[in-house]
């Protein structure tokens, strides 16, 4: 039986194109550039793909990046030569770190200039190797579908992550006789019989057992699949860090999230398991709060499907090397014990249900009342991004996750990432409700692309919380070398003027009910909007002001 190759006689950079299409990806980001002008004229002629220009190469890199979260298919992103792989670096990092699927392709030099220090010259591929999947550079035409096409297969399968393709100019306009394969899809593997018995085995003498669930579960898309594991062997489950959408937060199994200011109340249940299933999780510092938190003295069951994660912070008892929703289903299947810690799932539920009590009062700063407003105006499948700050521990703390696919947040701890995020999530899922939330630190630095929301008319509202300071910062300096203030105060920024420069409907807000009024407004609106909330420096954090912090 012959293969299912296609042969066409194109250019390099309209089989680069015609690779894109095959993975059936809609939208492109990119920051313009020279160095592949070829690929730009491809696009021109390709209707099936729409390529969407960023001001800078952050904001097109994490567009791509909440596009490929929200979209479930590879994000593609484009920049040009030493200079845009330099500003891309960061969104490539995020996606390295969280397990994103990305194929970022990278104008470079003309051949013949190459070890020259032709301009803008950098040796991309391994420049960008320690963070990346795979790099590779594109120097023979008749070549490109076969390396395309095994770049987005890395950087979908196993555990996802990005890949680079560097694209000397010189390349793209050559013609080559073109051999496209099928596009194949996403390996599955299963775990063995003799592995799923060893899990059973273990879990008939535990008597406090816990799951982390982590992005391994949103990738395969095994969420329902966790609840009816969860379900059926009553087992109590956690999110990995900003992976809060994992399982319903308002399931009676749902234990809490371990992130950044984690109550002492979730570590406590933690620190009570005698078992850690850890399922599609990397363990990661602060996850495992500093890789503090599984002690020898429990037993380790991990799950996941990169061999290279297992084992690489702990040592498991039962190691499991699979796609997580073939695990669970094959977990489904056998008889479960009746288990003997209902009482103490009771508690630990109440114990979260404690902490994370969304009721407001005058005395609570507005952080919660925008929080609570946003439970109550947001329907349950709203999409929600946050950037880096600290301002995100509000929402970590109350917003109840109650469906699958809802949150979007880096693992990275990226500033800059919400806003752009979520015009990439809106792009994917045009149906939802996107809502971003960031720090006015994080915010500016990629706030040019709002212009971009306007341009392409990409519907999101961004919540910008502004207490001029890199308030993260403030607080480890606080409580590090209290009161010697350097380096974190920001000047006066109008966020709401900013915006509305950039054509975008804006508003500026001090009070709940401002922000109460200002969100059913922006509810009604059609295109991008920011809401700025003005907020005070003493309320640093969920649980601590500065004055507090100093009195320490």
């Amino acid at each position: 039986m012959n293969r299912n190759i296609e042969r066409q006689k194109l250019t390099t950079a309209r089989a680069i194109v015609e690779c894109i299409k095959r993975e059936r990806v809609r939208h492109v980001f990119c920051v313009p550039g020279e160095s592949y002008l070829p690929v730009l004229d491809a696009f021109y002629d390709e209707s099936s793909i729409e390529l969407i220009s960023a001001r800078h190469e952050s904001g097109a890199g994490f567009m791509a990046e909440g596009y490929a979260k929200a979209s479930f298919t590879p994000g593609v992103v484009f920049a040009t030569r030493g200079v845009g792989a330099s500003n891309l670096a960061i969104a490539i990092h995020t996606a390295y770190q969280d397990s994103t699927p990305m194929v970022v392709f990278l104008g470079q030099v003309s051949s013949k200039f190459r070890g020259r220090e032709g301009f803008q010259e950098v040796d991309l591929d391994q420049y960008l190797q320690p963070i990346s999947k795979w790099a590779v550079e594109l120097r023979d035409p008749e070549r490109t579908p076969e390396l395309v096409q095994r770049a987005f297969r890395i950087a979908k399968s196993g555990r996802p992550g990005p890949v680079v393709i560097s694209l000397p100019e010189d390349v793209l306009p050559e013609e080559a006789v073109m051999q496209f394969a099928p596009v194949t899809p996403v390996p599955r593997p299963a775990p063995s019989n003799k592995e799923i018995n060893r899990v059973k085995e273990l879990l008939l003498y535990v008597k406090k057992p816990l799951i982390i669930a982590g992005g391994g579960v949103k990738s395969a898309h095994a969420e329902d699949v966790l609840v009816s594991f969860a379900e059926k062997w009553g087992i109590p489950v956690m999110a990995a860090f900003r992976r809060q959408d994992v399982f319903p937060n308002d399931h009676p199994l749902y234990v809490g999230h371990l992130g950044l200011g984690t109550p002492k109340e979730i570590l406590q249940t933690v620190r009570e398991a005698d078992t850690i299933l850890a399922i599609g999780t990397r363990l990661s510092e602060v996850t495992t709060q500093d890789y503090s938190i599984i002690t020898a003295d429990k037993k380790l069951i991990h799950m996941d499907i990169s061999y290279e994660t297992i084992g690489k912070v702990f040592a498991p008892d039962v190691g499991i090397v699979a796609d997580i929703r073939e695990a669970l289903a094959l977990l489904n299947r056998n008889t479960s014990p009746k288990s003997g810690w209902q009482k103490w799932v009771e508690d630990k539920r109440k114990a979260f249900e404690l902490v994370s009590d969304l009721k407001v009062s005058d005395n609570d700063s507005i952080h919660k009342h925008v929080i609570s407003i946003l439970e109550e105006k947001l329907s349950n499948d709203s999409l929600l991004t946050n950037d880096a700050g600290n301002f995100a521990g509000w929402l970590h703390r109350y917003y109840p996750f109650r469906k699958k696919h809802t949150y979007i947040g880096p693992t990275s701890g990226a500033m800059g990432y919400g806003m752009p995020a979520a015009l990439g999530a809106k792009l994917a899922l045009p149906k939802k409700q996107v809502v971003s939330l960031s720090g006015d630190g994080g915010f500016i630095m990629t706030a040019q692309d709002l212009e971009t929301a306007v341009r392409y008319n990409i519907p999101v509202i961004c919540l910008v919380f502004n207490n001029s300071m890199y308030g993260t910062i403030r607080m480890h300096q606080e409580i590090h070398f209290p009161k010697k203030v350097i380096g974190t105060d920001l000047g006066s920024v109008s966020f709401k003027d900013l915006a509305g420069s950039m054509g975008v409907d804006a508003f500026q807000v001090a009070t709940s009910d401002a922000f109460k009024k200002a969100l059913d407004d922006a509810l009604k609106r059609k295109g991008p909007v920011v809401i700025e909330i003005l907020t005070d420096k003493e309320q640093i954090s969920v649980s601590s002001t500065i004055s507090q912090i100093r009195k320490r």
